[in-house]
């Protein structure tokens, strides 16, 4: 709360930046690969072409690279994030989480950090976890990251679901202000009902890996295309339109619609059931394909470097992801969009990296800057060695031979 204007403040965004491998998949590569061709994939999903990461990158490191360059677009520095949220259903690991690896990457001293699961809504539920800790006063600047490596899931011998998913990252910083604008409405849901429709059936607690789980595939993504686009198409545009509506808007107030890139014909379909040519809407997924928790913040990127943006613009960002989840932001765009051309070319991705573990077999010994600041006094100094477990007693007859 503002003590002058007792006011909570808002959230806006003050940053941008992105960040997709350099290598290109195109349908005619894939048509070497499995049983498919250029004309059926651009009828039926309007995708050309895709990216996919080079052997040497992950999930953090593309991340790492889009929070960068969203942080110079924003003008400030890494340490004063306070908050780093990830979106991905590809994580580098189950433990750690992607971002506090991000957050080590990027340089950041202070920041908390996690990862955020809702696959492909993911980047607007973090969003909106973004906006609750800005206008909590929790926090004053956040990076939102939605970043995936989905062509390690993807079995190339299963066209329906190959042909679809590419790599990349995207992300926003998120500040508080006392200025009009920010975002303005937000609406998420969930129906479990369609849970197995999308799914990765392999790798969690109920099925963990094992050769049988590697020998029936389980390890790769499975869908039910049909049902899923269906639902998708419906619950994106009531989502969409519920998010304009709680912000005082009407779809004919907002000058573009940032939707998840997961197939043009659903796109298409949005913009024909909220009433609006396609010119209101953006469209990269013919460069793309569907990046799932990347998809929309590469897409709101890509439209402010191209000027799709201008200040005073009312945009609406909304995705749908397995689950069946579905996410929508409105926001009133406060920032000169030229300033997402220079914080790309700020952040040179081959200077950043992602620290790996020493050793893969074993755990890592102690970091010496972690020994160092273990050894910092603090306001509160508890007995350390006294928490440093016994080795197990050796047994009685062992003891005695």
């Amino acid at each position: 709360m503002n003590a002058e204007t007792g006011r909570a403040p808002r959230a806006h965004v003050t940053g941008w930046g992105r960040y997709v491998p350099d290598h290109i998949l195109t349908n005619a590569d894939l048509e070497t690969m499995v049983d498919t061709n250029d004309e059926w994939i651009v009828t039926r999903t309007g995708i050309r072409e895709r990216r996919v990461a080079a052997a040497h990158e992950t999930t953090a490191s593309m991340a790492a690279v889009a929070g960068l360059r969203a942080i110079r677009t924003a003008g400030i520095d890494p340490e004063d994030i306070d908050l780093i949220l990830l979106a991905t259903l590809t994580p580098d690991y189950w433990m750690p989480s992607t971002a506090a690896l991000v957050k080590e990457a990027i340089g950041n001293q202070k920041a908390a950090a996690m990862d955020v699961a809702a696959a492909c809504s993911g980047f607007v539920y973090a969003f909106a976890t973004a906006q609750a800790y800005v206008t909590s006063g929790l926090a004053k600047h956040v990076l939102v990251i939605g970043a995936e490596l989905l062509t390690r899931f993807l079995d190339y011998t299963d066209r329906g679901t190959c042909i679809l998913f590419g790599d990349g990252a995207g992300a926003v910083v998120v500040s508080a202000s006392d200025e009009p604008g920010g975002s303005l409405g937000i609406e998420m849901t969930t129906e479990p009902q369609g849970a197995y429709m999308i799914w990765l059936p392999a790798g969690g607690a109920k099925a963990p890996p094992s050769s049988e789980t590697i020998r029936r595939g389980e390890h790769y993504i499975r869908m039910e295309g049909r049902e899923t686009y269906r639902f998708a198409t419906k619950t994106m545009a009531t989502t969409a339109l519920e998010s304009v509506s709680r912000a005082g808007l009407t779809p004919d107030d907002i000058a573009l619609f940032i939707p998840h890139q997961a197939n043009i014909r659903i796109i298409e379909a949005v913009a024909k059931g909220l009433d609006l040519p396609m010119d209101r809407m953006m469209v990269n997924v013919d460069k793309y394909g569907n990046t799932s928790a990347a998809s929309v913040p590469i897409a709101l990127a890509e439209a402010a470097n191209s000027g799709r943006i201008a200040v005073g613009d009312a945009i609406c960002m909304v995705a749908f992801g397995a689950g069946f989840t579905s996410g929508a932001a409105t926001i009133r765009w406060t920032v000169d969009p030229a300033r997402g051309i220079a914080g790309d070319a700020a952040v040179d991705p081959s200077t950043v990296h992602v620290r790996l573990p020493v050793d893969w077999d074993a755990v890592d010994p102690i970091p010496a800057a972690l020994a160092e600041m273990m050894a910092r006094p603090g306001p509160v100094n508890p007995p350390l060695d006294d928490v440093v477990p016994d080795e197990p007693a050796r047994p009685a007859t062992e003891v005695q031979a």
